[in-house]
């Protein structure tokens, strides 16, 4: 009786003729979203520099603006989905939508780091109510046998938005204020908002689950503790001091205390009991440390290119174009490559491939031929591609199919709260080995200020005058010592990745034994 009822068509025939249409909304919602960090990757350098041309941030506040989007984005994305099962999807796209583009216009004003990481959260706000919203409208507008095919373009979005997005910002840069980077979503969003409402049709559960407000709280605040004790001690070049540890210390309480009031929780926004299926956890794991080491090295590879080497916003832009283009040309094509040697065979090979790569930082240096770093990008964009598809793939095998929305999510949030950990932990021990390389060098007065990070004493050095000029080498040798020892950590990370997926993701025979119960074969 099942089995008719999942073939025969769902979909009113007014929105099943104009489903290409909507998916192209939605895919330009979901383009602004992820659009937005990776233009804001190519501006850090310019927030940086101090005022008139940027806002003088230090390295901590750049953390803190991308980690504050990142993490009430994370923090709110079940909560989200919940509440658009709840009040219906189209309206609480819309709303995300609007709340992004206030959030946008607001960041682009900003007058202080300060009012930036503010501003930031609020767009973070917007976009936890947009991402979960475009894959459930999705699902509601495509019949069963179009959803994989559709899936894939609204994936293929996130690649298209990685590659497009610092080119746009390295434009944006070379020709406005570093503000235009955010004010640029604001037309987008009035764009997708009036398509949304003539084309998108709503839809909800009829049987919404409970929100869990507790356990949104308590995970937002254990998130934000544990970042922040991770900042302060790059910040103080010191995790052994005692706000550091208090801070760090709280934060995992509260996660802690998150856990156990979800396993008690009768509607909870994570069911504790999927992490029980090891390989669905070791999936999860995968995507966490791969975003983890990736962020990192994308936050320090900024300074690399930009300060190190001179090149401007538009050319560090489109020397970070081979890592997506390799996205883009290898993640459709990963499921051929696991289909020949197996997930386990496929995520290990993609995760030492990142490993791989992330060491090969270790051997840059000042005057190394800038062709040799895009070979690396080039790398590890095909290694994300072979990790991100197959693992994706897993996530949503090894929960039961009514559970796909809540598998989705999850991965969405770990991967978002690994890139944060990534910034902050990596960025915190490049900023403490930088200090320590920097501090001999420099003014008693000066030391705390201008010893942050290389920006910091490139600034204290042009303010010196000509005097300052000797300050330049020892401050490029000593970020260099310290990208060389942070890319070696996210190559650690990496490798501790690939044993974890090598030891718990299935080989070849498992994933065909998985494909036989009833419950998978009855839908097709």
């Amino acid at each position: 009786m099942t089995t008719p009822a999942d073939t025969a068509p769902r979909i009113p025939e007014a929105v099943h003729r104009r489903r290409w249409a909507i998916l192209g909304v939605l895919m330009l919602s979901l383009l602004i979203v992820v659009l937005d960090n990776s233009i804001l990757n190519v501006a850090i350098k310019t927030i940086s520099t101090p005022a008139p041309t940027g806002l003088g941030a230090t390295q901590s506040e750049l953390e803190w603006a991308i980690n504050s989007y990142t993490l009430v984005f994370a923090g709110l994305l079940f909560s989200a989905g919940l509440l658009g099962d709840r009040l219906g999807r189209k309206k609480v796209l819309l709303g995300g939508l609007l709340v992004f583009g206030i959030g946008s216009a607001l960041a682009a004003s900003s007058g202080s780091p300060v009012e930036l990481i503010s501003f930031r959260a609020v767009m973070g706000l917007g976009a936890a109510f947009v991402m979960p919203a475009t894959l459930a409208v999705l699902m509601n507008v495509f019949e069963r046998d179009e959803q994989p095919k559709a899936i894939g373009i609204w994936a293929g979005g996130v690649g298209l938005a990685i590659a497009i997005g610092p080119i746009t910002g390295g434009v944006l840069l070379d020709h406005f204020w570093w503000g235009s980077v955010f004010l640029i979503n604001v037309p987008i969003v009035i764009v997708a908002l009036g398509l949304m409402i003539w084309l998108v049709p709503d839809s909800r559960d009829p049987k919404p689950g409970r929100i869990d407000p507790v356990g949104v709280v308590l995970s937002v605040i254990g998130l934000v503790l544990l970042v922040y004790g991770i900042i302060k001690g790059g910040q103080l070049a010191d995790f052994t001091d005692a706000t550091v540890l208090a801070t760090i210390g709280a934060g995992l309480v509260v996660l802690v205390g998150f856990v156990v009031h979800e396993k008690r929780s009768d509607h909870p926004s994570i069911d504790i009991d999927y992490f029980k299926n090891k390989v669905f956890s070791a999936a999860i794991a995968a995507i966490a440390l791969v975003f983890f080491a990736l962020m990192g090295v994308t936050f320090f590879s900024v300074f690399y290119t930009q300060s190190v080497r001179g090149y401007s916003p538009l050319q560090t832009g489109l020397l970070m174009l081979p890592l997506a283009v390799a996205q883009l040309v290898f993640a459709p094509r990963a499921r051929l490559v696991v289909d020949r040697f197996g997930n386990r065979a496929t995520t290990t090979a993609g995760m030492l491939t990142i490993a791989a790569m992330l060491a090969a930082f270790a051997a840059l240096e000042a005057d190394t031929p800038i062709w040799i770093l895009e070979v690396i990008f080039f790398l590890m964009g095909a290694g994300m591609a072979h990790i991100m598809t197959p693992t994706s793939v897993v996530i949503m095998q090894a929960l039961p199919r009514e559970k796909a929305g809540s598998a989705s999510a999850l991965s969405n949030t770990f991967r978002q709260v690994g890139g944060a950990l990534g910034i902050a932990v990596l960025g915190s021990v490049l900023s403490a080995v930088y200090r320590s390389g920097i501090e001999d060098k420099l003014p008693d007065a000066a030391r705390h200020e201008a010893g942050e990070s290389i920006e910091a004493t490139l600034g204290f050095a042009a303010k010196l005058g000509p005097k300052g000029d000797a300050l330049i080498g020892p401050a490029n040798d000593a970020f260099l010592h310290a990208m060389h020892v942070t890319a070696l950590c996210g190559a650690g990370v990496a490798v501790v990745g690939a044993l974890v997926v090598y030891l718990f993701l299935p080989g070849r025979t498992p994933t065909e034994t998985e494909e036989k119960p009833p419950l998978v074969t009855a839908d097709h």
